[in-house]
């Protein structure tokens, strides 16, 4: 069983109750006892009591107290949910001595609060503590006529046996982590719960502004006169001690002096206190905060969040730019950005306000409305993840589009954002993409994997759109938006009236991966003389409209065709009466076979929707290069939703039972971590049955030489390699501890002393190993990332691997499609697949290395740092003859936990 503890007395964790409400969850310690007396006693009707206790005893409450709150016991956890400071439900296990790994569960709810998913979040919070104690299975007892409870297993997603006896059921509940319908379950309950509490934020029956100021220009002011004009369906109050009115609004001196409780409180007042404001707002049953104050500090951020928690009120900000809903039975805009947001089906999402006013100017003057805007500020709980949500089941937005700086959960987030990209196209700005990562990477694998690096697996995984700027953001929208999707395969054919800008469109086609293919020649009939249907297709500035009409309806019938591209300059023929070539595209329909986009170098704006005789719209653009790199996301969405899903890699024969000892045993040695000795190395890898080659471990000169003569009848020619050791090497190579293709005793002898001369004390010996035949040397290792987790990097290997820089990242676990699609992926692939005379080398045990290496990633949140430089791929196998790895110790990740963000420490600035 792992040694990996308990969470620790104390830690608490707040989460979403199945109706919307926050309830805090911690351990439950001996100065609980009174709440926990209470939970059994006046929490509990008789009835209640005699289903957890199977009868009526009225020593049974004390008991149940005694042993919850006594010493600390090893092998018990009780986890309480509390509320506003009242205990509300509590759930429990114990180990078991028969059968082993092996705990008895006993869950308790106050009656008032059933049917709200008290028991079901415990539960899974247990579920997560166990596994961390290495438990495989809860046991519990029931009395058959226990619905509630026999309810709460059959919905909880993992298997549940029964075995009845005497009026009692024993429940055994196998605990499997990798159980995806266990994910698929707790993941419906968190976003049935999340949607249901941002219904006051997005959804308010009432508002409040608070720090409403006479002062004209003042945020508090403005964003109650924007309500207020924006026409707010439903009561809106003004919040200022210090006035009678405010814009012509009665104003009132408190939260608590207003006639109703309002829905949503947004405050513009000083940062001093807007603690206590939000207390206020939380005491007299306020459901949502929008904080448009900037500048709180960290105590200040810390009790701001703790009252939104204890109060259950879901926050928006600080530092927000506002909230803005368009369904007209809301109305609300409850924002001070340049614009008022128009009615339309994008959901937007911002951490910058600076950003959020760029982007809604943008997409006004293109003429694309929005469901929701949101600034989400320094986002200290209401995140991107909450509003994918929240879009999913509005029943009116068809197009997200997001400008995230940071993620609290990238997991949480993948998982939604895989699932609503079905349904729409998720955009997004890809901010921050510098190469200050690399500083201080000590491994090839790290140094690879840069958060840029990391950000781009996370999108790839869940379909998301990434563009480079507000600008590509809103020209690959505005395709999106009124276009069809092209097919997978992204042939593009380019029409222009001149040759040179044909020329460019086609090679700004090319940067984004889109084929040109080649088309009919019989089409040049349509055209005018000396036009060429070479793609890209040249018409000649003679073309007419009627003729450019026919010719791209011809094109839109050709097999090869998924999407047209034409590009237009203005002439001197086409200002004549009745020939500018435009009108080929205006005048008719802007629904067509094939998504159609247009350049007009004469255009100003950089895109804009002109109408169609169909009342559609088509996007035009000023420029190649934004017109290509919008069909060119618009194929990679394509081709995303046309891939069939793919289950897991495959790694057969891996031992985790030996990976945990040696990582428990590592890590009780060394606390802080470190880098692996080579013996610990092979072990640990082994365990996971990656292809290492033999080594032997040589303390002195004598072994080293011995070992080499042995190891020497297996190497390559004959030959040995010997690698000096000490604790804290970086890269050998570099350091001059390598030495390749020895032959005999007296080369072997010889490097040894080399070392001993160039390392001195430091030397703590040398592995000795069997030259490896050549082959193609590549570069498969594993870096942990505290936000997004382990990422598994492919590259070209050697000394050479930093310079060469081929490698492509995946996130962990890696699925079959991953495997195929990482091989092929590098420039290197042909090496790989063989060209000329050079044969193919083993792409399944390439494959097998990456399978194995995302599997020990997953189940060794540990591991840090692993490179497995170089992995020599020849066509009877792959082998691994060096490799590095480092630990260091690290709570165990599970994707199945709910819970919200914790509040901010001191040094915090809360920005996630």
């Amino acid at each position: 069983m792992s040694t990996v503890p308990a969470p620790q007395r104390g830690t608490t964790e707040a989460a979403l109750l199945a109706d919307g409400a926050t309830v805090e969850i911690r351990p439950v310690t001996a100065r609980d006892r009174a709440a926990v007396l209470a939970l059994h006693t006046t929490g509990m009707s008789d009835g209640s009591r005699r289903m957890r206790f199977f009868g009526v005893s009225r020593t049974a409450p004390r008991t149940a107290t005694d042993r919850l709150c006594g010493p600390p016991r090893e092998g018990l956890l009780a986890l309480g949910a509390w509320a506003d400071g009242e205990l509300v439900g509590e759930a429990d296990y114990e180990l078991l001595d028969d059968p082993p790994q092996t705990a008895e569960l006993a869950m308790a709810v106050a009656d008032r609060w059933h049917h709200r998913g008290v028991a079901t979040l415990l539960l899974e919070h247990l579920v997560h503590a166990a596994r961390q104690r290495g438990i495989r299975f809860f046991e519990a007892d029931t009395l058959t006529g226990n619905r509630a409870v026999h309810k709460v297993f059959a919905d909880l997603g993992l298997p549940v046996h029964r075995r009845y006896e005497h009026g009692e059921v024993r429940v055994r509940v196998p605990l499997d982590e990798t159980d995806e319908h266990y994910r698929e379950a707790v993941d419906d309950r968190g976003r049935r719960a999340d949607v249901a509490s941002l219904a006051a934020l997005l959804r308010p029956a009432s508002v409040a502004v608070v720090g409403a100021s006479r002062r004209e220009g003042s945020v508090g002011r403005t964003v109650l006169e924007r309500i207020r004009q924006g026409g707010f369906t439903g009561s809106l109050w003004a919040v200022n001690p210090h006035a009678r009115s405010v814009a012509g609004e009665p104003a009132h001196p408190g939260v608590g002096t207003l006639p109703a409780v309002p829905d949503l409180a947004v405050l513009a007042v000083p940062a001093a206190v807007v603690p206590a404001v939000a207390e206020e707002c939380g005491r007299v049953g306020v459901r949502a905060l929008l904080v448009l104050t900037a500048g709180l500090g960290p105590e200040q951020a810390r009790q701001l969040l703790h009252s939104c928690r204890r109060h259950s009120m879901r926050l928006v900000g600080p530092n927000s730019l506002g909230i803005a809903h368009t369904d007209p039975a809301v109305r609300l805009d409850a924002e001070f950005g340049g614009v008022h947001p128009h009615p339309g089906t994008a959901g937007v999402a911002v951490q910058s306000g600076g950003v959020g006013i760029a982007l809604m100017e943008r997409l006004t003057w293109l003429g694309i409305g929005v469901s929701t805007f949101v600034s989400l500020g320094d986002k200290y709980d209401v995140s991107g993840n909450d509003l994918l949500r929240w879009w999913e089941q509005d029943g009116s937005t068809d197009l997200a589009l997001l400008h995230l700086e940071s993620f609290g959960n990238p997991r949480a987030f993948a998982r939604t954002a895989r699932r609503v990209t079905r349904r729409m196209p998720v955009l997004t700005v890809d901010v921050g993409r510098s190469e200050a990562g690399r500083r201080g990477a000590a491994s090839h694998t790290a140094a690879a994997a840069t958060p840029t690096v990391a950000r781009e697996a996370l999108f790839r995984l869940a379909g998301v759109t990434a563009t480079r700027s507000i600008d590509e953001l809103v020209a690959t929208a505005g395709l999106l938006h009124a276009q069809p999707l092209p097919a997978p395969r992204g042939a593009v054919a380019v029409v222009s009236n001149a040759g040179g800008i044909g020329i460019l469109a086609a090679d700004a086609c090319a940067d984004v991966g889109l084929a040109l293919p080649e088309l009919d020649p019989g089409l040049a009939r349509l055209l005018p003389d000396g036009a060429s249907v070479r793609n890209p297709v040249d018409t000649t500035a003679a073309v007419r409209p009627t003729e450019l009409a026919l010719f791209l309806r011809a094109l839109e019938r050709e097999e090869a065709v998924d999407a047209i591209l034409v590009c237009l300059a203005p002439t001197a023929l086409g200002s004549a009466p009745g020939r500018d070539p435009s009108r080929a595209l205006f005048e008719g329909p802007a629904a067509r076979p094939v998504p159609t986009a247009a350049v007009l170098l004469d255009q100003q704006v950089p895109i804009r929707y002109r109408g169609c005789a169909d009342g559609g719209v088509l996007p035009v653009y000023s420029d190649v290069v934004a017109a290509a790199r919008a069909l060119g996301h618009a194929r990679d969405r394509a081709r995303w939703l046309a891939e069939p899903s793919s289950p897991q890699a495959d790694a057969p024969d891996c031992d985790p039972a030996a990976a945990r000892r040696l990582v428990d045993d590592y890590l009780a040695a060394h606390p802080d971590g470190g880098w692996l000795d080579p013996l610990t190395t092979a072990d640990l890898l082994e365990s996971y049955g990656l292809p290492l080659t033999t080594s032997v471990w040589a303390r002195d000169e004598h072994t080293a030489a011995v070992a080499g003569v042995g190891l020497g009848r297996l190497g390559h020619e004959g030959k040995v390699a010997l690698k000096a050791y000490w604790p804290g090497q970086v890269h050998k190579s570099a350091a001059g501890a390598v030495r390749t293709g020895l032959a005999g005793e007296a080369a072997v002898r010889a490097a040894y002393r080399d070392f001993v001369r160039s390392f001195g004390p430091e030397l703590m010996g040398a592995v000795v190993q069997p030259m490896a035949a050549p082959g193609v040397e590549l570069l498969a290792g594993v870096a942990q990332d505290r936000v997004f987790g382990p990422l598994v990097l492919l590259g070209a290997g050697g000394t050479a691997a930093e310079v060469l820089a081929d490698r492509t990242v995946r996130l962990a676990p890696l699925t079959e499609r991953d495997l195929s699609r990482m091989v092929t992926e590098l420039r290197s692939a042909p090496l790989l697949t063989g060209r000329g005379a050079a044969p193919a080398v083993d792409l399944d045990a390439v494959r097998s290395v990456l399978a194995r290496l995302s599997r020990l990633s997953t189940d060794v949140p540990e591991l840090v740092e692993t490179d497995l430089n170089p992995v020599i791929a020849r066509p009877d196998g792959a082998l691994c003859v060096d490799a590095r790895v480092r630990l260091e110790p690290r709570p165990v990740h599970d994707p199945c936990l709910r819970r919200l963000r914790r509040p901010p420490v001191a040094g915090d600035t809360g920005a996630r």
